[in-house]
Parts: C-alpha cells; sequence; structure tokens
C-alpha cells in the first residue's frame, strides 16, 4: 500500500486555475521546517456541476508541481466516493474517500452480529486506554447495537476498497473511511467496535472521518461546545492508538477533519493535541479557494468587480436551489443577506469585507459568505467568462489563495 505522511491537508480547486497559488502556501510552510502533503480533492458532485472530470484535476496538480519545482509528496483525493462514482477517479488518483455514510444504520444479521462478539470478547466489560480518564465500560447489548448500526457500513467500505484494488491492479493508494455525514457523533466506545469491524475486513484504512459534536458549516467557523470538541477529538486519538495496537491497523492510521476550512477556533485545540500524542492529521479545507477567486475579482475592480456582483445577484435569486443540497452543512439567515441592488452599490473594499473571513472587520457577513460558498454553480455556468476572468486577474487571485491557506491556516495549525 502507499503510506500516507503524517500531515496531509486537503485544498479543493473548484475551476482548476490556483494549484499553483495553493502550492505556494506548502512551500511557504516548508521553508518553515513543517512538511505537510496537499491533497487535491473534488468530489463527484462537483465535477457533475462544474463539468469537469478527474483527469483535469491531475493535470493541474502535476503542472502545478513541475512548474513549482516541488519534490516532495502530493496526492489526489477521489473525495466522497461510492460503488457507484468512483470508476471515474481511478486512472488518476491515488487517495480515496470511501464514504459509506447512507450505509451507517443499514442492519445486520443477527448472526453476524453474534459472529462479531463472538469474535472480540475483549470489546465487552472494562477497558482501559491510554489518554482516555475513565475506563470504558461496554456491554454486549452496547457492542451489537453499535455492530447493527456499523456492521454493513464496514463490509461496504471494504468492497469498494477491493473495487478500487482489482480495478487498478494495484493497492499503491491510500484509503480512508468517512463517517462524517451523519447525524451523531460517535463515542469512543463506539469508535473500538468500528475500528475492530473494519479490521475484520483485512483493508489498511490510514485515515478515518468520524462526526464530531458541533456544526462545520461550510467556509465558516466552528460552532459548538469547543471544550467537547477538544474532548472528542482526544478521546478519538486514544482509540485510534489502542486500536492500532490492538487490530494490527497501520501505525499511519490518523484523524480526518472533514470541513475543515475556516474553523479557526479549533485549531488551538487540534494543535495541542497533535503536540502531546505525536499524532498525524489530515484536515480538509475544499472549497475556500473559490471564494478567493471572488475575493481577487471584486479585488481587481472593474469588470471584475462587476463580474462578482453578477455572480452574488444570481446566486442570490437562486438561493432555494443552491442551499438545498447543503441544507445540513449550511446556516444561512435571509433577513442577513443583502439585496442585489445594495451589492451592485458597494466599493471592492465592502465587497471583500463582506465575504472574507475577517471576524474582526466589522464589514464581514457570514450569510453573504455561505451563499456564495455554495454559489459556484453560477460562476460554472458562466463558462469561459468566469475562466477568462480567472486568467486576467491571476496574479492578485493567486495571492488571496495562497495567503488564505497559508496565514489562516496553516500558521495556526502548525506554527503559531
Amino acid at each position: 500500500m502507499k503510506t500516507i505522511d503524517k500531515f496531509t491537508f486537503g485544498v479543493g480547486d473548484r475551476f482548476a486555475h490556483q494549484a499553483e497559488a495553493q502550492l505556494r502556501a506548502f512551500q511557504q510552510l516548508a521553508e518553515q521546517g513543517v512538511q505537510v502533503t496537499p491533497v487535491w480533492n473534488k468530489s463527484n458532485r462537483e465535477h457533475l456541476i462544474v463539468g469537469s472530470e478527474p483527469a483535469g484535476t491531475r493535470a493541474a496538480a502535476d503542472a502545478a508541481v513541475a512548474n513549482l519545482g516541488w519534490d516532495s509528496n502530493y496526492l489526489l483525493d477521489a473525495d466522497h466516493i461510492n460503488l457507484d462514482t468512483v470508476d471515474r477517479y481511478l486512472p488518476h488518483c491515488d487517495f480515496y474517500t470511501i464514504d459509506v455514510a447512507d450505509d451507517i444504520g443499514t442492519p445486520a444479521e443477527p448472526a453476524e452480529i453474534d459472529a462479531f462478539i463472538d469474535k472480540h470478547p475483549e470489546l465487552i466489560g472494562t477497558i482501559a486506554i491510554e489518554g482516555i480518564r475513565a475506563p470504558l465500560e461496554i456491554t454486549r447489548e452496547d457492542v451489537a447495537k453499535t455492530a447493527n448500526q456499523f456492521l454493513k457500513a464496514t463490509e461496504l467500505a471494504s468492497r469498494i476498497y477491493r473495487h478500487i484494488a482489482e480495478s487498478r491492479g494495484t493497492e499503491d493508494f491510500i484509503a480512508e473511511v468517512s463517517m462524517d455525514e451523519t447525524d451523531d457523533p460517535q463515542t469512543p466506545p463506539e469508535m473500538l467496535i468500528i475500528l475492530a469491524a473494519i479490521s475484520d475486513q483485512g483493508f489498511p484504512i490510514q485515515t478515518i472521518a468520524p462526526k464530531f459534536t458541533g456544526r462545520f458549516n461550510k467556509g465558516v467557523d466552528y460552532v459548538g461546545d469547543l471544550a467537547q470538541f477538544e474532548q472528542e477529538f482526544n478521546d478519538d486519538l486514544a482509540v485510534l492508538a489502542h486500536a492500532v495496537k490492538a487490530y494490527g491497523l497501520p501505525d499511519t492510521l490518523k484523524l480526518s477533519v472533514h470541513s475543515g476550512s475556516d474553523k479557526f477556533s479549533i485549531y488551538e485545540p487540534i494543535k495541542r493535541a497533535l503536540a502531546r500524542t505525536g499524532a498525524g492529521l489530515h484536515i480538509k479545507t475544499a472549497g475556500t479557494t473559490w471564494l478567493e477567486e471572488l475575493i481577487g475579482l471584486a479585488e481587481a475592480g472593474g469588470d471584475a468587480l462587476d463580474l462578482a456582483k453578477q455572480i452574488y445577484a444570481t446566486a442570490l435569486e437562486k438561493k432555494d436551489a443552491l442551499c438545498k443540497p447543503y441544507a445540513t452543512v449550511i446556516d444561512v439567515d435571509d433577513s442577513k443577506l443583502p439585496s442585489a441592488e445594495e451589492v451592485k452599490g458597494w466599493t471592492s473594499e465592502q465587497y471583500t469585507a463582506a465575504l472574507r473571513h475577517d471576524q474582526g472587520n466589522a464589514g464581514y457577513n457570514q450569510h453573504f459568505r455561505q451563499l456564495l460558498h455554495v454559489g459556484f454553480k453560477v460562476a460554472a455556468q458562466l463558462g469561459d467568462t468566469y475562466l477568462d476572468a480567472l486568467k486576467a486577474n491571476r496574479d492578485v487571485i493567486g495571492k488571496n489563495v495562497c495567503e488564505n491557506i497559508y496565514a489562516r491556516h496553516m500558521v495556526p495549525l502548525f506554527l503559531a
């Protein structure tokens, strides 16, 4: 199998024009002595909306690496794939986020549950795990309930993994299991049982994306109890370390934080946990690069600013359709959205103040930002008009893209 590096950082590039600007942030971080591997990710839904192909993501990443002389590892993530969507990624990707959320809760057969329990008597009783203050108390009923909820999902993950390996003719890729798009966070006992079940399936998972308490809305800060998040994150790290030893899972197994972009308030707790444990991390920041493109267009002024205003006006008009697919990961208050007419009269400074994620700026508007975050379909429908604007304003956009990743995300996670 391909071995994942200790720190990996997912970046999205909706229109495949910012790979070099993104990679410059990783170079700046490396110059400060911290090596983090870039992972370009794009979901099937995003490809369908933009009208792109995984081959384009691969070409953009490869070109950026060659042009900037990046001589360290980099990866391409087939993001949130399942059996129906994975095949288009197979020639191009070496990281697969296997999404089993839809199968969580599919009941297992009673005989399967009994067989799992018989195989894992160590899961029942009082279990001391280093790093968790109180021992876990797990009953047979607890194991049965969790197995009933998750066994089918782990079986599906294994089937997808085997399909990828057989189709590629190699296991030289990285597998992540994603469980974050569910209603409830996984408790430490549940995580331990899930990892035992994954181990039984015999495929080398290297990252796992659990559900955490709180709201991980697109492009804005974390909303929730920070102390509870920190406890959950630390408990999950402890369970992963225990499971690696107990079940022979890869030593590289690490936590993945999805929708990690702009979750500034959780970066310090994550950094503390990594420093204390020496654990690795995968964090996905996805669509904020598209917002930096809009910010760059607005900063450029003139026709570029007019285009940014036009995109907002259309997004506002089509708000319900744009927001519906993302309803569980955005909170847009219609009463806080400026009218299209108001935005039409804005200066560059007003537009960028509203959109840039600077909570200390009185002009910042998280509702404006979230609507535009899911509004990339509007830009996609503009076709060459939008792409030509990206090319014409490459320098100012690239500056914003690089600064956003490096200063707002990497520095607080790895340096500050």
